[in-house]
């Protein structure tokens, strides 16, 4: 498959709202710097189409906070997209208390706030996660190859490995992806990607972290559990050289990809999530 054959499912029409403002949530992080870079640079790009009257971010685990977002913004109303691969603890749990949202929409502080399902939900991640696997390994023959998308696993929101694996249901069934195998794979669940060598009967292996940064997890920690890291190490900003594939380990050939939500479609994928919040819900 070439990259050129890829095709996003992202890129509906966008009505502008020049009265209205754009919160993107994001996780964030105390432990690694880069892992807020893909929502400012989301925010960056939505900005420069200048679409909305405001862009605003802010996170769980970094300034500025969810509690403090709604007194950034001047505009009345507010469209809430969670930057996050799975409708899962966070989307559900975390997000809703921290912004006081009781449903889809939600009148409060004198503001109308419209919270959207998350981005890794949307049904054009799977050609991201394609288009990943041509970028990171031209040229290798799907059918002797073994396709690992990653997630984090977690034990407190059964959602949150859904995303992940439906993304490997439908990639399976696309009739033109001719994968040898496609699993999900989890840090800190079954099946774990640690075991990586064991699950794969290919020579080639791909790995796709399904994560939006390339930060603690998918730049720090999925390497150590892969084995071409010893340890932890820098962060990515802060080593000089990027990771070059491929790596030969345990017999095969395995490519890692960086993490899915730094793709620059992202932008799309966050406004095509308010097109489907807006024919859903907002009446015209």
């Amino acid at each position: 498959m070439r990259t050129d054959e890829v095709n996003l499912s992202c890129g509906m029409e966008f009505s502008p709202k020049p009265n209205s403002a754009l919160l993107i949530v994001g996780h964030g992080s105390t432990e690694n710097p880069d892992s807020s870079a893909p929502y400012f640079d989301h925010a960056r790009e939505i900005r420069r189409r200048n679409v909305f009257g405001e862009v605003h971010c802010c996170f769980w685990k970094e300034e500025p906070s969810m509690r403090e977002a709604l007194y950034m913004i001047d505009a009345n109303e507010v469209y809430v997209v969670p930057d996050f691969i799975s409708e899962g603890y966070f989307t559900r749990d975390v997000i809703p208390r921290e912004l006081e949202l009781t449903g889809p929409t939600t009148r409060i502080h004198g503001k109308t706030i419209h919270y959207c399902d998350p981005v890794g939900i949307h049904p054009s991640m799977t050609s991201l996660i394609l288009r990943r696997t041509v970028e990171v390994a031209p040229g290798v023959p799907q059918k002797d190859s073994t396709l690992f998308i990653v997630g984090h696993g977690t034990g407190l929101n059964k959602n949150s490995t859904k995303a992940i694996k439906d993304q490997v249901t439908l990639i399976k069934t696309l009739p033109d992806c001719h994968f040898a195998d496609v699993l999900d794979t989890y840090m800190e669940e079954p099946p774990f990607i640690a075991d990586w060598a064991k699950l794969a009967d290919t020579p080639n292996v791909v790995v796709v972290p399904f994560f939006i940064a390339d930060g603690l997890h998918s730049y720090q920690d999925i390497p150590v559990m892969l084995g071409f890291e010893k340890e932890e190490g820098l962060a990515a900003s802060q080593k000089e050289i990027f990771r070059r594939n491929p790596y030969r380990l345990q017999g095969k050939t395995l490519y890692y990809s960086a993490a899915i939500g730094t793709d620059p479609m992202m932008a799309d994928v966050i406004l095509d999530q308010i097109s489907t919040f807006d024919a859903k819900h907002v009446a015209h």
